[in-house]
């Protein structure tokens, strides 16, 4: 475990995010190696019928991964105030939490999983595999849930190393079992999605293993599991606002995809390879985020306020550097990078990919300055104005969806990500400025009371 309110804020954060940052690319290799195998072995068709569903999967799955964020928030706050019987609770109450929601999500998803697809008008050509594909993602909802809880909670104490070990562990499982089903058995994209649910109990089981020998903190109890239920709408008011933004996030994201299937197959083929680039860009800032949440959450119940100022400053600027190199890079290469994802080299679809990187790349500084203070807003337990920027996402995105797509076509669809993280940036940052007045008269005060303490002890 550790301790994130003592040193040098950036060395910290730097630290803490390395095997962050390492365990978000193997999680992407999850997602990637389905698009790779896929791509290469059954088609632009097949690699389309999974790329379709990616958005319709962040709807459920991005839920899940919210809420479990949000839960783990608490525990690290209490970790950061010393609170261990606390931590318990609180990991009890989440599981709680999360049994109740996997068995919410798992019956919803699968009962609905037609309708989104015609919603969403999933060319007739892909259709098939892209139902088979999502509703075995769905069917593994648990094991998701499970392995999103487990790993949170021990990075909420301070260990971003661990869940790294175990994520390596279940990618590497994922590509096998993709080969062995797709090249062997001949199971197709349903291979892929068997391949990534078992990967994921895979790593929950090694979570599970970890915690019971080494994190006793994390040792739960009949005791705790029954104070963790009267602590339910406390976890619930943290957890359910970052789950539902997540959520509100997808849902863009799913109007966006039916504009796209309305263009064709090449355009959903370009943006499912394109992204998978996009995504491994874009770690780096989405893992600094990720370590301001759990720094935040720990200095916040430290009271150690006016670091979290500092950490936040600190990081904003070394995010937003990288962005601009990352950006450049991207579009200068990732013509050729998403050449390795389709075979024979479709002319439309690397064309196409490069109109996505000149219009998404050349926009990443205003993502890293969504995600730093994002989730710093949570950290500090702050969840309305995070949420009203989902809000914000969603609106940004369908207005690309109805207006930008008919006049400029799928350079109308791809320009919803950067319109989307202008319009969450537009009410994240003045929210971000009232909570640094809140840190400096929390900082204040707590100053303030432990001078006129100290006063009266030694009168």
């Amino acid at each position: 475990m550790r301790d994130l309110t003592e040193g040098n804020p950036l060395k910290l954060i730097f630290l803490f995010t390395i095997p962050l940052l390492i365990g978000n690319l193997f999680q992407q290799l999850y997602n990637i190696s389905d698009t790779v195998v896929v791509g290469q072995t059954l088609g632009v068709n097949a690699l389309a019928a999974v790329g379709s569903t990616g958005s319709i999967s962040f709807l459920i799955i991005g839920f899940a991964q919210g809420l479990t964020t949000g839960l783990s928030i608490i525990t690290a706050q209490r970790f950061g105030a010393r609170d261990l019987k606390g931590v318990r609770e609180s990991f009890a109450a989440s599981i709680w939490i999360s049994l109740f929601v996997t068995i919410a999500l798992t019956i919803l998803s699968l009962a609905f999983v037609h309708p989104i697809l015609r919603l969403m008008q999933t060319p007739a050509a892909i259709y098939d595999d892209a139902q088979t594909f999502i509703s075995i993602i769905f069917a593994g909802i648990f094991a998701s849930v499970a392995f999103n809880l487990l790993s949170n909670m021990i990075r909420g104490l301070g260990d971003s190393r661990t869940p790294l070990y175990f994520l390596i562990v279940g990618t590497v499982v994922n590509v096998i079992l993709e080969l062995i089903f797709i090249l062997v058995f001949h199971m197709g994209v349903a291979g892929a999605g068997y391949a990534t649910v078992i990967s994921q109990l895979v790593a929950t089981v090694l979570c599970l293993t970890y915690i019971w020998r080494h994190v006793p903190l994390l040792r739960i109890n009949r005791q705790d599991l029954r104070a963790g239920l009267g602590q339910l709408w406390t976890h619930f008011s943290t957890g359910l606002p970052m789950g539902f933004q997540m959520s509100i996030i997808a849902i863009g994201a799913i109007v966006m995809q039916a504009a796209l299937n309305s263009l064709g197959t090449a355009s959903v083929a370009s943006s499912t390879a394109a992204s998978k680039i996009d995504q491994i860009a874009t770690m780096p800032m989405a893992s600094f985020g990720v370590t301001m949440a759990t720094f935040a959450a720990q200095n916040m119940g430290a009271g150690r306020y006016e670091r979290i100022i500092k950490g936040v400053r600190q990081t904003l600027i070394l995010s937003s550097s990288f962005a601009i190199v990352i950006g450049a890079l991207e579009i200068v290469f990732g013509r050729f990078l998403v050449g390795l994802f389709i075979s024979g080299h479709d002319p439309e679809v690397l064309h196409l990919s490069q109109t996505y990187f000149n219009v998404i790349a050349s926009t990443y500084v205003l993502l890293a300055v969504l995600f730093i203070i994002r989730n710093t807003l949570q950290g500090v337990g702050q969840q309305a104005m995070p949420t009203f920027a989902g809000i914000a996402e969603l609106v940004m995105r369908s207005f690309a969806a109805f207006f930008l797509v008919g006049p400029l076509g799928y350079a109308g669809a791809v320009s919803a990500e950067p319109l989307a993280w202008l319009g969450s940036c537009l009410v994240l940052i003045p929210s971000y400025l009232r909570a640094i007045r809140q840190l400096h008269n929390l900082q204040y005060m707590r100053d303030h009371n432990e001078q006129t303490n100290e006063t009266e002890g030694n009168s």
